[in-house]
C-alpha cells in the first residue's frame, strides 16, 4: 500500500512539474502571438490559464495557486525580469484570476467554462489596477471595458479546452488505478 501511495504522489509531482513547464512555454508563445497579431497592448489569449484550470479541477486550489505563482515567477525571471512592469502586471493578474477561479469553483454554481471566464475577467481587472499604480494614472480605467469585452471569448475558449483536457486526464487516472 505504501508503494502505491508513493507512486501516486510521485505521479502527481511529475505531472504538476510538466504542467508548470507547459504553462511557461504557453506564456512565452502567447506573448509572441499577442505582439504579432493584436493591435491592443496587453491582449492575450490566456493559453497558460488552461494549465491552471486543469490543475484546479484535477488536484485542487493549493496546487493551482502554486502552478500560477511558479509560472509567473519563472517566466518573469526568463522573459521580462523580476519586478519589472510586465512581471508586476502578470503577477497581479494571476493573483486576481486564480483567487477568483478558486472561489467561483468552490461555489459549485458554474461550469469550468464559467470559472474560466471569471478568471479571465479578473485577470484583466488585476492587470489594469496594477498598471494604474505602475504608470501613476487612473486614465487606464477607461481601457478596462475593452479589455473585459475581449476577455469573455478568451475565457470561453480557454474553458472549453480545459474541460476537454481535464476529462481526458481524469479518464487516464481512472484507467491506471
Amino acid at each position: 500500500m505504501t508503494g502505491k501511495v508513493t507512486s501516486v504522489k510521485l505521479r502527481k509531482m511529475i505531472f504538476i512539474a510538466l504542467m508548470i513547464s507547459a504553462a511557461i512555454v504557453l506564456s512565452i508563445i502567447e506573448s509572441a502571438i499577442s505582439t504579432a497579431f493584436f493591435i491592443i497592448p496587453g491582449v492575450k489569449l490566456g493559453l497558460a490559464n488552461i494549465i491552471t484550470l486543469v490543475i484546479l479541477y484535477v488536484y485542487g486550489a493549493k496546487d493551482a495557486a502554486i502552478v500560477v505563482f511558479l509560472r509567473i515567477f519563472l517566466v518573469s525571471l526568463i522573459y521580462s525580469g523580476l519586478f519589472t512592469p510586465p512581471s508586476l502586471l502578470s503577477f497581479s493578474g494571476g493573483v486576481f484570476a486564480v483567487l477568483t477561479m478558486i472561489l467561483i469553483k468552490q461555489s459549485h454554481r458554474f461550469s469550468i467554462i464559467g470559472v474560466s471566464v471569471a478568471g479571465s475577467l479578473m485577470h484583466m481587472v488585476g492587470q489594469i489596477m496594477m498598471a494604474m499604480v505602475v504608470l501613476e494614472t487612473t486614465a487606464l480605467v477607461y481601457y478596462l471595458p475593452y479589455m473585459l469585452l475581449l476577455s469573455v471569448p478568451a475565457g470561453i475558449v480557454t474553458g472549453l479546452v480545459s474541460r476537454k483536457l481535464t476529462r481526458e486526464y481524469k479518464k487516464q487516472i481512472e484507467r491506471e488505478f
